[in-house]
């Protein structure tokens, strides 16, 4: 079952970022005092009481274009151009914000305790009531007794008990958690899909696609130029090599618009939920563009999800190369994932088939490595051959001890390794104990996840 998702959502200015940020544990949304500085969805997964799920922090929701841009470009523009700005903002923003709430499992509608109740409040209000969601009322900042009391106000919005909080000092945060966990759909038992799961996701008109039609052989799939042709997650099924594979078409991660000021975009929530549901990722970057910080962005929500992973770049016909282009390209993108440099690449054409054939193979290989299990007398050598070669650090009198090792589970790769002091593993050691791990058992494109015990915890 894929993980639940909570979406934020609220008008400009109102704590939106900053209670993400709380909830994640660390600042991914960028947080100004500038309203409408976070211009689209910001992902990341939190658990609260042992349930895990997926925090959506959105753009800020305007029914309409009433807001004047900042300060520090007012003066710069025509009314023409202020109004253009004003109007590209309220439209992307009510764009992001609606797939929220179409997507969502639950809906945190934030409001300014500060402020008060206001005629925008009011029309969201209207929005979510359609939504036929689970939507909370979240009166933030309310970081003293009597924006407390007043929050009572925002019982006028008929959404139900609003909850106060202050996002900044964390006031009520774990009482509006445990409601958030109480409004969650309960996770049902059910049968494992057959088969391998592979999600194709990118950014628009990178060729997801055309991928998909040149890998079946066929138009499952509109394909065309225009950014955002696909709106909806598309499941495609197959037989390869007598193994069940379903691919997963995506709708796109938006461009960054002008307007942007370089603040980032991340995907829609439906390629968030089909990662989430996939064995395999196949992430497509435009060759011509290079990667961008979108693309980054993306690599590390597949890597947080333990999802296994394959580079594909696409539209490598329109590069102008020579024999070592491939080979410093490559070289080029492993220096920028360094973090996922075990991940591996295909360079395609998918509009004129080249190198589409390999795709496939790659993606089935990297699964296979996934599901690959290592028996605990292997592991334990490579764990005895490791430790003698490079100690691991530790303090005069308090050595640190590695006693053995076992691979608990797979898809993911999953090694569990007993030591003395789990607290006094360095994370240079866990990488280098990772890296000996796929030297000697391969794991290709596939994250490893690293948990290490105190011995004594497993003996009581």
């Amino acid at each position: 079952m894929a993980k639940p998702i909570v979406a934020i959502v609220g008008r400009p200015n109102v704590g939106k970022s900053t209670f993400f940020n709380r909830l994640i544990g660390e600042s991914l949304a960028i947080v100004e005092d500038i309203p409408g500085t976070t211009r689209d969805r910001l992902y990341g997964s939190t658990d609260w009481g042992g349930v895990n799920f997926t925090v959506v922090d959105t753009a800020g929701l305007e029914p309409e274009a009433g807001a004047d841009p900042s300060a520090s470009t007012k003066d710069a523009l025509t009314d023409e151009q202020r109004q253009q700005m004003l109007d590209e903002i309220t439209r992307r923003t009510r764009e992001q914000a609606a797939t929220a709430i179409e997507e969502a499992d639950v809906i945190l509608f934030m409001v300014d305790a500060k402020a008060g109740l206001t005629s925008t409040d009011q029309e969201l209000a209207d929005i979510l009531r359609r939504s036929k969601k689970p939507v909370i009322v979240v009166a933030n900042k309310a970081d003293n007794q009597e924006r407390q009391q007043n929050a009572v106000e925002f019982y006028q919005l008929a959404l139900g008990d609003p909850i106060a909080i202050s996002a900044f000092h964390g006031i009520n945060t774990g009482d509006l958690l445990d409601l958030v966990v109480e409004y969650l759909p309960k996770e049902e038992s059910e049968e494992e899909e057959e088969g391998t799961r592979i999600a194709i996701v990118g950014r628009p008109n990178v060729g997801k696609s055309r991928l998909l039609n040149a890998i079946t052989g066929q138009e499952r799939v509109v394909v065309s130029d225009i950014p955002g042709t696909t709106r909806d997650a598309i499941d495609t099924v197959l037989e390869w090599n007598d193994q069940k594979v379903t691919l997963i078409d995506t709708a796109g991660i938006r461009r960054r618009g002008r307007i942007e000021q370089g603040i980032e975009k991340y995907s829609v929530i439906r390629t968030v939920r089909a990662i989430n549901r996939a064995d395999v990722v196949l992430l497509l970057i435009d060759a011509n563009e290079g990667l961008t910080a979108q693309d980054q962005h993306i690599a590390g929500y597949i890597l947080e999800a333990n999802k296994s992973m394959v580079l594909v770049i696409n539209k490598w016909d329109l590069v102008e190369k020579d024999s070592d282009t491939m080979k410093e390209y490559a070289a080029d993108l492993q220096q920028q994932l360094n973090f996922i440099s075990y991940v591996p690449m295909v360079f395609i054409s998918a509009k004129f088939g080249q190198r589409v054939i390999k795709v496939l193979p790659i993606a089935m290989t990297v699964a296979a490595e996934r599901r690959k299990r290592i028996s605990t007398g292997q592991l334990n050598k490579l764990l005895k051959d490791a430790v003698a070669e490079h100690q691991p650090p530790s303090k005069p009198g308090h050595w640190l001890k590695f006693y053995y090792a076992t691979q608990a589970d797979i898809s993911p790769p999953t090694f569990v390794f007993f030591v003395n002091d789990a607290e006094a593993i360095h994370f240079s050691y866990r990488r280098y104990l990772e890296n000996r791990i796929r030297q000697v058992f391969g794991f290709e494109g596939t994250p490893l996840k690293m948990v290490f015990r105190n011995r004594e915890q497993e003996d009581k």
